[in-house]
């Protein structure tokens, strides 16, 4: 073990108390984090499909965003190599519940064990990999030196890294070139990211696109989404998606100041624990709020209704005339832009977009979305928009396109896994 792995390693360790802190108050919000304990150091017990299939191939998907993206290379996997038993893994339990939802039993999910030298050990000693793949920035030292020294091959797929990520990670700069040449092979969403990865010490870095791009609105929520606007009725939507601590206050705000409209504000906060802390918020500005939970109708004088549920955005997407992506009204970096755009409802995004800079930059300069510098502009833009309905079939047919064109992602993908497996 390296002196800087060393002392990484020791810096674990004498973190546990604190971790186990954090899992403990997490889960005061969110009961889900009380389950599975012994999986995240390292204790699994194996399931009647695990014994009888011996050759898994690994993904590493640490929460919903992740998983999402990993959606159609995973369906492929599932295709080409059924002699194979796909392990996917997690870090969150909305990441676990979005696993459940999408795949069912035709997967084995666990928690990736925390980032200790012996945990991994017994996680790669329980299920063997024969191939794993880590998604976006998810560089764990112990993990990827483990599967290096064990001869497991590891990939980073659709990795990023962006600017700031970037200035961390040159903090150690020796530390750091050695776990990215540890890996087996990188396959980044952008040229941008490539180079910085490849200035940082990692080798042939290939560029991919982005596996978001990949994703095809489900059926079931489209229909969803059209189940959703009959609770509407006729009224304009505007969607808040997978908003961020400190968005909403500043939007319900704006939408208070401007509260003579007709429209109806959907906010689906980014984190269900925090789905009590955004109703609050809505009473205090003394607007009138009802709950996706209810399942009723929304009320004529109801001004904000709130998307308190999971897995669903798709259906929310499709249920908006115009839609803000949290995350970028304040230093966040965005949430996913790419899934309104496919879903063809035109998008406002804020400032801050460093997690997806060119997917914000490429989706502003075909018209499928618009730049706001805060939410009092945010508001003003989306009534704008909902009174302009000629607008907004333009910029769903360019989010559509837009979507369209930079998709393949999952294929390359999945050919770097296969040639990796033939080796």
């Amino acid at each position: 073990m390296t002196l800087s792995r060393t002392w990484y390693s020791l810096l674990v360790i004498l973190a546990l108390p604190a971790i186990v802190l954090r899992l403990l108050w997490r889960a005061r919000r969110q009961p889900e984090y009380r389950k599975h304990w012994g999986e995240r150091f390292g204790c699994y017990v194996r399931s009647p499909a695990q014994a009888e299939h011996r050759r898994f191939i690994w993904i590493h998907a640490v929460s919903v965003g992740e998983t999402s993206a990993a959606q159609a290379l995973i369906s492929l996997l599932l295709q080409r190599h059924p002699d194979h038993r796909i392990l996917l893994t997690h870090m969150t339990p909305t990441g676990r519940e979005t696993g459940v939802k999408l795949f069912g039993d035709s997967v084995d999910r666990v928690y990736l064990p925390y980032d200790y030298p012996r945990a991994v050990s017994h996680f790669l000693n329980h299920f063997r990999p024969c191939l794993g793949l880590i998604m976006e920035t998810e560089l764990w030292p112990n993990l990827i030196h483990l599967c290096r020294s064990r001869s497991i091959p590891l990939l980073l797929i659709n990795a990023r890294m962006s600017e700031r990520s970037a200035r961390r990670y040159a903090g150690l700069p020796n530390f750091t070139r050695s776990m990215l040449q540890d890996l087996t092979a990188i396959a980044a969403r952008s040229e941008e990211d490539a180079q910085r990865l490849k200035r940082l010490g990692a080798g042939d870095v290939k560029v991919f696109g982005n596996l978001k791009f990949d994703i095809t609105p489900p059926a079931a929520q489209m229909a969803l989404g059209e189940s959703f606007r009959q609770f509407f009725g006729k009224r304009p939507v505007m969607l808040a998606a997978s908003t961020r601590a400190g968005e909403e206050d500043a939007l319900l705000e704006a939408w208070a100041a401007r509260c003579g409209n007709n429209a109806l504000l959907v906010i689906v906060p980014r984190h269900p624990q925090r789905f009590a802390e955004v109703a609050s918020l809505v009473a205090a500005r003394g607007l009138r709020l009802q709950k996706r939970s209810e399942a009723t109708p929304v009320a004529p004088e109801t001004q904000v209704w709130l998307g308190d549920s999971m897995g669903e955005m798709y259906g929310y997407y499709a249920s908006s005339d115009v839609a803000f992506i949290g995350g970028s009204l304040f230093d966040y970096g965005s949430q996913n832009l790419i899934e309104g755009c496919a879903v063809g409802v035109p998008v406002l995004i804020g400032p801050s977009t460093y997690n997806f800079p060119d997917a914000a930059r490429e989706a502003l300069a075909c018209g499928a979305a618009k730049s706001i510098a805060d939410a009092m502009g945010l508001v003003a833009e989306a009534l704008r928009l909902l009174a302009d309905p000629a607008e907004r079939e333009r910029m769903g047919a360019a989010g559509k396109a837009f979507a369209s064109l930079h998709r393949g992602a999952s294929e390359r993908t999945l050919a770097l896994a296969e040639s990796v497996l033939a080796g």
